[in-house]
């Protein structure tokens, strides 16, 4: 009897919890503003450099205006440029390596609520719910972590229960589970 409640009371009043794992192994980075790019043009040095991603998405280099980067990955970035290049050069061979990142909005991790220090982060592939923790700086006193959850928008925005007081103050491994693009983890504040 005493296990039932127990597990009524973990489950948080009908939120499931987390998956261990997102199950996302084909991910591969999107662009965002605020990106750096570092566009390499072979047997062109004076057309490599390294250009920011806009606010607006776009990049400029030379011999290119503007090109919409954002939403895209790296490779279809090359892509696109050597397409604008070859009006000028004879069979460009373009290679784009993201030096700095950020990601779209949609694809950033967001903590909200009673983590020390609540912002946004870039996801990153196997990112798990401790290394989200370990970048916020832990939980605040008055954070109630066992009843935080995580909104997953890729999910159509389903709720899941985390454990967060286990895993970081208890160090109980099995509430570690995979972060998904998009997640947004939210801590309530404790009421005693």
């Amino acid at each position: 009897m005493l296990a039932a409640v127990l597990a009524g009371c973990a489950s948080q009043g009908g939120i499931p919890p987390a998956p261990a794992t997102a199950g996302n192994q084909d991910y591969s980075y999107i662009i965002g503003s605020g990106d750096n790019l570092n566009i390499l043009v072979w047997r062109n040095p004076e057309l490599s450099m390294s250009v920011p991603v806009r606010p607006d998405g776009k990049i400029s280099a030379p011999l290119i205006d503007e090109m919409v980067a954002q939403g895209k990955n790296s490779v279809e970035i090359a892509r696109d440029i050597e397409k604008q290049l070859s009006k000028y050069i004879r069979d460009p061979v373009v290679t784009v390596i993201v030096t700095s990142f950020v990601g779209p909005f949609s694809e950033q991790i967001r903590v909200v609520g009673e983590a020390a220090k609540p912002q946004f982060l870039p996801f990153k592939q196997k990112m798990t719910l401790l290394d989200v923790m370990i970048a916020v700086g832990g939980l605040t006193d008055f954070a109630a972590g066992n009843s935080a959850t995580i909104l997953r928008s890729s999910e159509g925005n389903k709720q899941y229960s985390v454990r967060l007081k286990d895993l970081i103050k208890r160090g109980d491994v099995s509430a570690n589970v995979e972060m998904r693009p998009g997640d947004i983890l939210i801590i309530p504040q404790s009421f005693f």
